[in-house]
């Protein structure tokens, strides 16, 4: 499997950003990292070798990237204010260097996916509905679409528009919603086993369904835990399943 490791200085998040890609050819699809955790997250723990079959027959390249919560969300020093601010500077890491990065690793036309587990989960979805004129979907394993499970009480206009279960409901501007609307591939999906929400899952499908907006939601088995045996299931199966 082709393998290529980059890096440049973010004018966003100002450091250091490393990215990782896997593959040649096919759609490309951009993993957020877990809690924590660095762009080599997804490789550590096999989910990049359960993908390999795909990868190597061009159906898609993977690209991964650092999280930045251990600077926001989970930051137990940070100002809460200053947690929400770190993560806007995220997210216009990945709109303004990690997408264009892509498209020139690639081509302009290329359909770009975001795709998290976990806490994970949340950023890609979010990712893409903040920006679904650049993103064309999302891949959510194992999430909660509700930024206060992780913000300790605190809310702001910052959490409220970085927690789609909040601002969807109020979404009405056309360039956006119609966007959105377009997307084949909101994907969902949970377990219902040992520390895993579907609930949060469900609420968040009744949402979209309420605004007009098409997504592919399955929950799994109380077998489905919150861990990696059950994302290396689930994400081979929807990029062979459903793309």
């Amino acid at each position: 499997m082709n393998k290529s490791f980059n890096s440049w200085y973010s004018p966003a998040l100002n450091k250091e950003m490393p990215i990782v890609s896997y593959g040649h050819y096919g759609f490309a699809l951009l993993l957020i990292p877990t809690a924590a955790a660095d762009y080599l997250e997804y490789d550590r723990f096999q989910l990049i070798d359960a993908l390999a079959p795909q990868i190597e027959a061009g159906k898609l390249r993977v690209y991964s990237i650092d999280s930045m919560n251990k600077e926001s969300w989970m930051n137990n020093e940070m100002a809460p204010s200053h947690k929400g601010i770190r993560h806007n500077q995220f997210n216009e890491y990945v709109f303004n260097e990690v997408i264009p990065f892509i498209r020139n690793t690639t081509s302009q036309e290329i359909m770009i996916y975001t795709c998290g587990a976990s806490f994970g989960a949340l950023h890609a979805m979010n990712l893409f509905l903040k920006r679904p004129d650049i993103i064309n979907g999302a891949i959510s394993l194992s999430g909660v679409y509700n930024l206060t499970e992780y913000t300790k009480g605190f809310w702001d206009d910052q959490v409220f528009y970085n927690s789609p279960e909040h601002y969807i409901p109020s979404l009405e501007d056309p360039f956006y919603l119609d966007k959105i609307k377009a997307s084949h591939h909101i994907h969902i999906f949970t377990g219902s086993g040992a520390h895993e929400d579907p609930e949060a899952a469900k609420r968040f499908g009744s949402i979209l369904y309420n605004k007009g907006i098409w997504y592919d939601l399955e929950v799994w088995g109380n077998d489905i835990t919150h861990d990696w045996p059950t994302w290396r299931k689930m994400l081979p199966y929807i990029i062979e399943h459903k793309f």
